[in-house]
């Protein structure tokens, strides 16, 4: 692991996304509250936050980071019969929550796959990335092509 002792503390973000792609039956199921074992992004939410606050015990040289705030949302594409889940990370800390955006992302994904696969064995989680990443030593970084953050307002 890579001491951090002598960094200071700064805040700190991180936005991650994954897209996920189904059936249009499957979309319209999740869309209509018709899966059987319940609300699917309800549970896809808690899982992604439950996963950024596990990151550290499941990535073995991830530092475990003292978590301010974790947003997971989606957006519902029934053009593209997808779902895309993007997760926002925030601490006050000595090293990024890249891992843990990117964690809460998958864990979020992973838990709507498992919440359809009765309906569809064939979904597939695809595009993991890191969107947007602020703070400490190496600053603000934004994915080509993806649209930073709107500034907070104060």
């Amino acid at each position: 692991m890579v001491d951090v002792t002598p960094k200071p503390e700064s805040a700190r973000e991180a936005r991650a996304r994954v897209t996920l792609r189904m059936r249009p039956a499957t979309l319209a199921a999740i869309r209509a509250g018709r899966v059987a074992k319940g609300d699917v992004l309800a549970v896809a939410r808690l899982a992604g936050i439950l996963a950024a606050k596990r990151t550290a015990e499941l990535i073995p040289l991830c530092h475990p980071l003292r978590l301010t705030g974790i947003d997971v949302g989606f957006r519902l594409d029934r053009a593209r019969a997808a779902i895309h889940v993007e997760t926002a990370v925030r601490t006050v800390d000595k090293t990024g929550v890249e891992m843990e955006a990117l964690t809460a992302a998958a864990g979020a994904g992973l838990a709507i796959y498992d919440m359809v696969k009765a309906i569809d064995r064939g979904l597939v989680l695809t595009n993991l990335c890191l969107v947007e990443k602020s703070g400490g030593r190496s600053g603000h970084w934004v994915r080509r092509g993806a649209r930073p953050r709107a500034a907070a307002k104060p």
